[in-house]
Protein backbone atom coordinates (compact mmCIF):
# COMPACT_ATOMS: atom_id res chain seq x y z
CA UNK A 1 0.00 0.00 0.00
CA UNK A 2 2.89 2.27 0.89
CA UNK A 3 4.63 1.38 -2.72
CA UNK A 4 1.10 2.39 -4.60
CA UNK A 5 0.71 5.85 -2.06
CA UNK A 6 4.35 7.14 -2.96
CA UNK A 7 3.45 5.96 -6.83
CA UNK A 8 0.73 8.55 -6.56
CA UNK A 9 3.30 11.17 -4.92
CA UNK A 10 5.64 10.84 -8.04
CA UNK A 11 2.77 10.92 -10.14
CA UNK A 12 1.53 14.61 -8.67
CA UNK A 13 4.95 15.88 -8.92
CA UNK A 14 5.12 15.07 -12.56
CA UNK A 15 1.82 17.29 -12.59
CA UNK A 16 -0.11 13.82 -14.14
CA UNK A 17 -3.59 15.00 -12.19
CA UNK A 18 -5.94 12.96 -14.23
CA UNK A 19 -4.16 9.67 -13.37
CA UNK A 20 -4.05 10.57 -9.49
CA UNK A 21 -7.49 11.42 -9.56
CA UNK A 22 -8.81 8.08 -11.17
CA UNK A 23 -6.09 5.97 -9.03
CA UNK A 24 -6.68 7.93 -5.77
CA UNK A 25 -9.56 5.89 -4.49
CA UNK A 26 -8.00 2.73 -4.38
CA UNK A 27 -4.86 3.61 -2.70
CA UNK A 28 -5.97 6.11 0.28
CA UNK A 29 -8.91 5.56 2.00
CA UNK A 30 -10.88 8.86 2.13
CA UNK A 31 -9.64 10.26 -1.44
CA UNK A 32 -12.44 12.91 -1.57
CA UNK A 33 -10.48 16.45 -0.93
CA UNK A 34 -7.84 14.21 -3.36
CA UNK A 35 -10.19 14.03 -6.53
CA UNK A 36 -11.15 17.29 -5.92
CA UNK A 37 -7.66 18.92 -6.02
CA UNK A 38 -6.98 16.87 -8.83
CA UNK A 39 -10.06 17.98 -10.81
CA UNK A 40 -9.28 21.14 -10.01
CA UNK A 41 -5.30 21.05 -11.13
CA UNK A 42 -6.60 18.89 -14.26
CA UNK A 43 -9.06 21.72 -15.20
CA UNK A 44 -5.94 24.28 -15.45
CA UNK A 45 -3.54 21.96 -17.06
CA UNK A 46 -5.76 21.86 -19.39
CA UNK A 47 -7.26 25.46 -20.08
CA UNK A 48 -10.58 24.88 -18.99
CA UNK A 49 -10.95 28.37 -18.64
CA UNK A 50 -14.82 28.38 -17.91
CA UNK A 51 -14.46 26.18 -15.38
CA UNK A 52 -10.84 26.31 -13.69
CA UNK A 53 -12.75 26.82 -9.69
CA UNK A 54 -16.15 25.64 -10.40
CA UNK A 55 -17.38 23.40 -7.11
CA UNK A 56 -13.51 23.18 -6.05
CA UNK A 57 -14.62 24.16 -2.49
CA UNK A 58 -12.06 21.84 -1.05
CA UNK A 59 -9.06 23.23 -2.77
CA UNK A 60 -7.34 26.07 -0.88
CA UNK A 61 -9.11 29.59 -1.18
CA UNK A 62 -5.23 30.88 -2.26
CA UNK A 63 -5.34 28.43 -5.62
CA UNK A 64 -9.00 28.87 -6.02
CA UNK A 65 -8.51 32.75 -6.26
CA UNK A 66 -5.25 32.47 -8.58
CA UNK A 67 -7.50 30.66 -10.96
CA UNK A 68 -10.20 32.88 -10.92
CA UNK A 69 -7.95 35.75 -11.75
CA UNK A 70 -7.18 33.43 -15.22
CA UNK A 71 -11.09 33.04 -15.73
CA UNK A 72 -13.28 34.47 -18.35
CA UNK A 73 -16.44 35.83 -16.23
CA UNK A 74 -19.79 33.80 -17.85
CA UNK A 75 -22.04 36.79 -17.50
CA UNK A 76 -21.53 40.25 -18.43
CA UNK A 77 -21.78 41.86 -14.79
CA UNK A 78 -19.89 38.97 -13.00
CA UNK A 79 -17.76 40.14 -10.51
CA UNK A 80 -14.99 39.88 -10.03
CA UNK A 81 -13.77 40.36 -13.72
CA UNK A 82 -10.73 37.86 -13.33
CA UNK A 83 -9.03 37.61 -17.10
CA UNK A 84 -11.27 40.76 -18.36
CA UNK A 85 -9.56 42.77 -15.54
CA UNK A 86 -5.93 41.73 -16.68
CA UNK A 87 -4.60 38.81 -18.85
CA UNK A 88 -1.28 39.05 -17.41
CA UNK A 89 -2.46 35.99 -14.92
CA UNK A 90 -3.72 34.02 -17.58
CA UNK A 91 -0.68 34.86 -19.48
CA UNK A 92 1.69 32.97 -16.61
CA UNK A 93 -0.34 30.29 -16.37
CA UNK A 94 -0.20 29.80 -19.81
CA UNK A 95 3.73 29.40 -19.74
CA UNK A 96 3.84 27.23 -17.30
CA UNK A 97 1.00 24.97 -18.94
CA UNK A 98 3.81 25.31 -21.88
CA UNK A 99 6.64 24.55 -19.97
CA UNK A 100 4.94 21.55 -17.97
CA UNK A 101 3.98 20.73 -21.66
CA UNK A 102 7.26 20.26 -22.76
CA UNK A 103 8.81 18.34 -19.65
CA UNK A 104 6.07 16.06 -20.01
CA UNK A 105 7.12 15.41 -23.87
CA UNK A 106 3.16 16.37 -24.66
CA UNK A 107 3.85 18.70 -27.75
CA UNK A 108 0.24 18.22 -29.08
CA UNK A 109 -1.23 20.35 -26.04
CA UNK A 110 2.00 22.44 -25.76
CA UNK A 111 1.56 23.53 -29.67
CA UNK A 112 -2.40 24.38 -28.50
CA UNK A 113 -1.00 26.31 -26.07
CA UNK A 114 1.11 28.13 -27.54
CA UNK A 115 -1.76 28.82 -30.11
CA UNK A 116 -4.11 30.34 -27.75
CA UNK A 117 -1.55 32.51 -26.56
CA UNK A 118 -1.11 33.51 -30.47
CA UNK A 119 -4.67 34.93 -30.20
CA UNK A 120 -4.97 36.75 -27.14
CA UNK A 121 -1.61 38.39 -27.49
CA UNK A 122 -2.94 42.01 -29.13
CA UNK A 123 -4.76 42.39 -25.72
CA UNK A 124 -2.14 41.70 -23.43
CA UNK A 125 -0.38 44.82 -25.38
CA UNK A 126 -3.74 47.02 -25.20
CA UNK A 127 -4.07 46.48 -22.11
CA UNK A 128 -2.38 49.04 -20.58
CA UNK A 129 -4.27 51.86 -22.63
CA UNK A 130 -7.53 50.60 -22.07
CA UNK A 131 -7.67 50.24 -18.42
CA UNK A 132 -8.49 46.39 -19.54
CA UNK A 133 -7.87 43.09 -20.73
CA UNK A 134 -10.54 43.64 -23.60
CA UNK A 135 -13.79 43.36 -21.56
CA UNK A 136 -16.62 44.45 -23.98
CA UNK A 137 -18.36 46.06 -20.93
CA UNK A 138 -15.33 48.54 -20.75
CA UNK A 139 -14.96 49.62 -24.20
CA UNK A 140 -13.95 53.27 -24.42
CA UNK A 141 -16.70 55.67 -26.59
CA UNK A 142 -13.68 56.64 -28.95
CA UNK A 143 -13.86 53.06 -30.66
CA UNK A 144 -17.04 54.55 -32.07
CA UNK A 145 -16.63 58.49 -32.27
CA UNK A 146 -17.73 60.10 -35.84
CA UNK A 147 -15.31 58.70 -38.78
CA UNK A 148 -14.63 55.52 -37.51
CA UNK A 149 -15.38 52.26 -39.10
CA UNK A 150 -14.87 49.70 -36.19
CA UNK A 151 -17.60 47.52 -36.29
CA UNK A 152 -19.64 48.79 -39.30
CA UNK A 153 -20.00 45.26 -40.99
CA UNK A 154 -19.31 45.57 -45.23
CA UNK A 155 -17.29 48.68 -44.88
CA UNK A 156 -14.54 47.91 -48.10
CA UNK A 157 -12.60 50.90 -46.79
CA UNK A 158 -11.58 48.82 -43.15
CA UNK A 159 -8.99 46.29 -43.23
CA UNK A 160 -10.59 43.81 -41.19
CA UNK A 161 -11.58 40.73 -42.94
CA UNK A 162 -15.53 39.77 -42.71
CA UNK A 163 -15.32 37.51 -39.56
CA UNK A 164 -13.32 40.78 -38.07
CA UNK A 165 -16.29 43.07 -38.76
CA UNK A 166 -18.67 40.67 -37.24
CA UNK A 167 -17.28 40.10 -34.41
CA UNK A 168 -15.98 43.87 -33.66
CA UNK A 169 -19.80 44.51 -33.95
CA UNK A 170 -20.96 42.50 -32.31
CA UNK A 171 -18.42 43.29 -29.28
CA UNK A 172 -19.95 46.66 -29.12
CA UNK A 173 -23.42 44.71 -27.83
CA UNK A 174 -22.41 41.66 -26.27
CA UNK A 175 -22.65 43.42 -22.88
CA UNK A 176 -26.25 43.88 -23.26
CA UNK A 177 -26.75 40.21 -24.33
CA UNK A 178 -28.19 37.16 -21.83
CA UNK A 179 -25.17 35.40 -19.96
CA UNK A 180 -25.56 32.29 -23.23
CA UNK A 181 -24.72 35.08 -25.86
CA UNK A 182 -21.71 36.53 -23.79
CA UNK A 183 -20.26 32.71 -23.67
CA UNK A 184 -20.99 32.11 -27.33
CA UNK A 185 -19.13 35.41 -28.15
CA UNK A 186 -16.09 34.32 -26.18
CA UNK A 187 -16.40 30.73 -27.53
CA UNK A 188 -16.46 32.26 -30.84
CA UNK A 189 -15.54 35.94 -32.04
CA UNK A 190 -13.55 37.61 -28.88
CA UNK A 191 -9.81 36.46 -30.65
CA UNK A 192 -10.72 38.10 -33.46
CA UNK A 193 -11.51 41.19 -31.79
CA UNK A 194 -7.76 40.98 -30.27
CA UNK A 195 -6.68 40.73 -34.20
CA UNK A 196 -8.89 43.38 -35.18
CA UNK A 197 -7.69 45.72 -32.35
CA UNK A 198 -4.18 45.18 -33.45
CA UNK A 199 -4.97 45.52 -37.14
CA UNK A 200 -6.28 49.20 -36.35
CA UNK A 201 -3.43 50.56 -34.47
CA UNK A 202 -0.49 48.85 -36.27
CA UNK A 203 -1.33 47.74 -39.52
CA UNK A 204 -4.01 49.22 -41.30
CA UNK A 205 -4.10 51.11 -44.95
CA UNK A 206 -6.88 53.05 -44.66
CA UNK A 207 -6.92 54.75 -41.08
CA UNK A 208 -10.12 55.73 -39.38
CA UNK A 209 -10.76 57.71 -36.51
CA UNK A 210 -10.95 54.35 -34.41
CA UNK A 211 -7.64 54.67 -32.44
CA UNK A 212 -7.72 58.51 -31.89
CA UNK A 213 -8.74 57.80 -28.39
CA UNK A 214 -5.54 56.86 -27.83
CA UNK A 215 -3.30 59.24 -26.35
CA UNK A 216 -0.74 60.18 -29.30
CA UNK A 217 2.57 59.77 -26.81
CA UNK A 218 1.26 56.32 -26.47
CA UNK A 219 0.07 55.22 -29.83
CA UNK A 220 3.52 54.67 -31.06
CA UNK A 221 4.39 52.63 -28.58
CA UNK A 222 1.15 50.42 -28.77
CA UNK A 223 1.47 50.32 -32.41
CA UNK A 224 5.18 48.32 -31.80
CA UNK A 225 3.58 46.14 -29.85
CA UNK A 226 0.76 45.50 -31.23
CA UNK A 227 2.77 44.45 -34.48
CA UNK A 228 5.06 42.10 -32.57
CA UNK A 229 1.56 40.17 -31.20
CA UNK A 230 0.48 40.31 -34.79
CA UNK A 231 3.89 39.02 -35.79
CA UNK A 232 4.10 36.04 -33.42
CA UNK A 233 1.09 35.01 -35.24
CA UNK A 234 2.52 34.13 -37.77
CA UNK A 235 5.33 32.31 -36.85
CA UNK A 236 6.92 29.07 -37.73
CA UNK A 237 6.35 28.23 -34.38
CA UNK A 238 2.55 29.32 -33.82
CA UNK A 239 1.91 27.49 -37.51
CA UNK A 240 2.86 24.57 -36.01
CA UNK A 241 -0.80 24.05 -34.91
CA UNK A 242 -1.86 24.64 -38.30
CA UNK A 243 0.62 22.69 -40.14
CA UNK A 244 -0.04 19.67 -38.08
CA UNK A 245 -3.41 17.96 -37.52
CA UNK A 246 -3.20 17.82 -34.04
CA UNK A 247 -5.10 16.08 -32.36
CA UNK A 248 -6.06 13.67 -35.15
CA UNK A 249 -3.66 11.17 -33.59
CA UNK A 250 -0.96 11.73 -36.57
CA UNK A 251 1.78 15.01 -37.46
CA UNK A 252 2.16 15.71 -33.92
CA UNK A 253 5.70 17.51 -33.96
CA UNK A 254 8.56 16.37 -32.49
CA UNK A 255 10.68 18.04 -29.58
CA UNK A 256 13.20 18.98 -32.40
CA UNK A 257 10.71 20.50 -34.70
CA UNK A 258 9.48 22.43 -32.13
CA UNK A 259 13.05 24.12 -31.41
CA UNK A 260 13.72 24.09 -34.29
CA UNK A 261 10.44 26.28 -35.28
CA UNK A 262 10.94 28.41 -32.42
CA UNK A 263 14.65 29.22 -33.31
CA UNK A 264 13.54 30.25 -37.24
CA UNK A 265 10.65 32.20 -35.45
CA UNK A 266 13.12 34.67 -33.10
CA UNK A 267 14.93 36.06 -36.01
CA UNK A 268 11.52 37.28 -37.41
CA UNK A 269 10.26 38.58 -33.84
CA UNK A 270 14.08 40.28 -32.96
CA UNK A 271 13.30 42.94 -36.46
CA UNK A 272 12.12 45.47 -33.91
CA UNK A 273 12.73 46.24 -29.98
CA UNK A 274 10.33 44.66 -28.67
CA UNK A 275 10.47 41.61 -30.68
CA UNK A 276 14.02 41.45 -29.61
CA UNK A 277 13.38 40.95 -26.12
CA UNK A 278 12.85 37.32 -26.70
CA UNK A 279 16.60 36.48 -25.07
CA UNK A 280 17.73 33.13 -23.20
CA UNK A 281 16.15 32.71 -19.94
CA UNK A 282 16.11 29.06 -18.99
CA UNK A 283 12.52 28.65 -20.62
CA UNK A 284 11.80 25.46 -22.78
CA UNK A 285 11.40 28.02 -25.51
CA UNK A 286 13.99 30.46 -24.80
CA UNK A 287 13.00 34.17 -24.32
CA UNK A 288 9.16 33.60 -24.48
CA UNK A 289 8.53 34.89 -21.09
CA UNK A 290 10.46 38.03 -22.48
CA UNK A 291 9.05 38.93 -25.23
CA UNK A 292 4.86 38.59 -23.34
CA UNK A 293 6.32 41.16 -21.05
CA UNK A 294 7.71 43.10 -23.41
CA UNK A 295 4.68 43.18 -25.63
CA UNK A 296 2.50 43.95 -22.29
CA UNK A 297 4.85 46.48 -20.75
CA UNK A 298 4.84 45.07 -17.79
CA UNK A 299 6.63 41.66 -15.90
CA UNK A 300 4.98 38.61 -17.16
CA UNK A 301 6.65 35.38 -15.88
CA UNK A 302 5.43 31.53 -15.82
CA UNK A 303 3.15 31.10 -12.68
CA UNK A 304 3.28 28.53 -9.59
CA UNK A 305 0.02 27.58 -9.61
CA UNK A 306 0.14 24.68 -11.31
CA UNK A 307 3.56 23.30 -9.19
CA UNK A 308 1.78 24.68 -5.74
CA UNK A 309 -1.41 22.71 -6.56
CA UNK A 310 1.17 19.51 -6.95
CA UNK A 311 2.62 20.39 -3.92
CA UNK A 312 -1.03 20.43 -2.11
CA UNK A 313 -1.42 16.72 -3.37
CA UNK A 314 1.64 15.54 -2.10
CA UNK A 315 1.09 16.67 1.42
CA UNK A 316 -2.61 15.13 0.66
CA UNK A 317 -1.16 11.87 -0.06
CA UNK A 318 1.39 11.57 2.47
CA UNK A 319 0.31 10.21 5.56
Amino acid sequence: MESARDLLVSLARRYAFGDVGALASGVVEDAANIEAACEFGQRLLSLDAEDFAAEARAVPSDLRRRARACTMPQTPREQPRGALESLRPAYGLLLEVIAVRWHRRELSPMVAAVHIASEYLPLLAFEPVLGSAGDPVRWPEGLTAPGSRFGVIGDRDCDHTRAEQSAVNRTLRVAGEPAEGWRAYFDRQHSQVAGALATCVADCRNPCTAMDWVEPDRRDDLALRSRVALAFAETPLVRLRHAAPVGHGFGVPSPEEVTEAWERSRPVLAKNGVGGEASDDGFPLPGLPALFSAVAGAPVKPSTLLADISTYLVRLLQP
